[in-house]
């Protein structure tokens, strides 16, 4: 399996994450289910299946967690030149359609969020992005539609 890049931060995260929903979440969940199973028939017993399912899917997100970790590649950021868009930098960029400025972080697909400000090098934009530098002009196919920016600013 091919790794997948990531940031030492978003890498961090995803640690954080785990421990929380094996260290605090779990205990909850099985708290809950013990409560529910006190309450007798569990037939009928709503707040059992609802603990259940939840222990269920708390349990799918932790297998998730631990294959992304496994398949994580932490890239150093920090020898990065900031002369061309390259990974885990900040670019800044305007929209040449409607002169919009938006800043993105080019980051790994398990850490990026658009809403934050992160986007995957693996995306349009982020492919696009790749090793350009202030001034230079980036055109992708969004779903959308096709998208043009300049980039204004590396980080």
């Amino acid at each position: 399996m091919m790794k997948v890049p990531i940031t030492r931060e978003g890498y961090e995260n995803l640690k954080k994450e785990h421990e929380y929903l094996l260290n605090v979440k779990r205990p909850q969940i099985l708290n809950l289910i013990e409560e529910a199973r006190e309450h007798g028939d569990l037939s009928e017993n709503a707040e059992y299946d609802a603990a259940k399912e939840a222990f269920q899917f708390l349990q799918k997100k932790v297998s998730e967690i631990e294959e992304m970790i496994k398949n994580s590649e932490i890239v150093d950021t920090k020898t990065m030149s900031g002369d061309a868009v390259a990974f885990g930098c900040s670019v800044t960029l305007t929209n040449l359609d409607t002169d919009e400025e938006v800043i993105y972080r080019v980051v790994g697909p398990y850490e990026s969020d658009v809403k934050k400000g992160t986007i995957s090098i693996t995306s349009p934009l982020g492919r696009a992005l790749m090793g350009k530098t202030v001034g230079d002009e980036v055109n992708f196919k969004a779903p959308g539609g096709d998208r043009m920016y300049e980039v204004v600013k590396i980080i």
